[in-house]
């Protein structure tokens, strides 16, 4: 009786360790997942919030920042190599936007467009 139970310890543990693998990459296709929802709607917010506050260059400067944040966010909780260093890029480059007044503030709606464009391209075939 003593040898049967042996014999099931390596067996439950090598179970056990394939059911956390297998865990483990659904956990992943998830995080990608919502990687692949939750950046084109950062970008999508953004962009509205750019449209509309070009007259207000404070709060144009804040919701570039906010966007850079929630972009570094998605890039430590995508599980995907591309979609982290598309976020990682954009995010910095969110960062390194500074809105002093209205000129700067139409300038940085146009470098938002063009990157935001380029990172949604990124995304979708990070996400295919």
């Amino acid at each position: 009786m003593r040898s049967l139970k042996s014999r099931f310890v390596p067996l439950a543990l090598f179970a056990s360790c394939v059911l956390a693998a297998g865990c483990s990459e659904v956990n992943n296709t998830i995080d990608k997942a919502q990687a692949c929802i939750e950046a084109p709607k950062i970008i999508t917010e953004l962009g509205a919030q750019v449209t509309k506050l070009t007259d207000d260059p404070q709060a144009m400067d804040k919701a570039i920042d906010d966007a850079a944040a929630k972009l570094n966010d998605v890039a430590d909780s995508a599980a995907n190599t591309t979609l982290k260093e598309a976020s990682d890029s954009l995010a910095a480059t969110l960062t390194g936007i500074t809105v002093n007044d209205v000129n700067d503030a139409v300038d940085a709606a146009q470098k938002v467009a063009t990157e935001s464009a380029d990172y949604v391209n990124q995304v979708a075939q990070a996400c295919s």
